[in-house]
């Protein structure tokens, strides 16, 4: 039987060639459930800041100014999103810096960061939803501890803009956290390969 051979730790982790497992989000329901949650935060998060401060004033030139450095830190955050997905493959996976790729698919119209690398289910896991909690959990308690509206819409539109990455933890939950794992370089997939007889998890690899 033919195999595909991964070093790690100067050992060779040998795995069947067989089809994986794929898990595939859909673009579409992806884009409906994020703008549905987008405006439930949003919703939810003013009116909290409402009853906790109830400082509101409304004026031209505010809100336009504050309109310009949403845009500013919405795009400064969606970069770090995915960056903080880069950080997750090394600091729970282990991989090395040479296997992260990092880019925008035009034709799905998003941004991406993947490695080359597989990871163990248990280390992809908590890549994917590492970015959640610094670009889109901080942001929201720190703009409310600073009663800052713009840092507080920063965080709702970033904690909404982790579903797809939720669907896919989701998804991941179904296997065993030693299964191997394998992100798609381009498109919203991951593959997952099961052996049962496989040595236990490790996650360092070889540079």
């Amino acid at each position: 039987m033919s195999v595909t051979c991964l070093i790690r730790e100067r050992r060779t982790f040998v795995l069947p060639n067989k089809e994986p497992i794929v898990i595939e989000i859909n673009i579409k329901k992806l884009m409906i459930d994020n703008i549905v949650i987008t405006c439930g935060l949003v919703i939810l998060f003013i009116a909290i800041q409402y009853i906790c401060f109830k400082d509101f004033h409304f004026s031209f030139w505010p809100i336009l100014g504050g309109t310009i450095l949403f845009v500013i830190l919405y795009v400064v955050f969606i970069i770090l999103h995915e960056a903080f997905h880069l950080i997750g493959f090394m600091l729970f996976g282990k991989v090395p810096l040479k296997s992260l790729q990092y880019g925008i698919n035009l034709e799905l119209g998003v941004a991406y960061a993947t490695t080359t690398k597989p990871l163990y289910n248990h280390a992809m896991k908590r890549a994917l939803l590492l970015p959640f909690w610094t670009t889109g959990v901080l942001p929201t308690i720190a703009g409310f501890y600073f009663n800052n509206t713009i840092l507080i819409l920063v965080g709702a539109f970033l904690m909404a803009g982790a579903v797809g990455d939720f669907a896919m933890y989701k998804e991941l939950r179904k296997y065993p956290n030693n299964a191997l794992v394998q992100d798609d370089p381009k498109l919203p997939k991951l593959y997952v390969y099961i052996e049962d007889d496989r040595l236990p998890r490790q996650d360092t690899y070889e540079n």
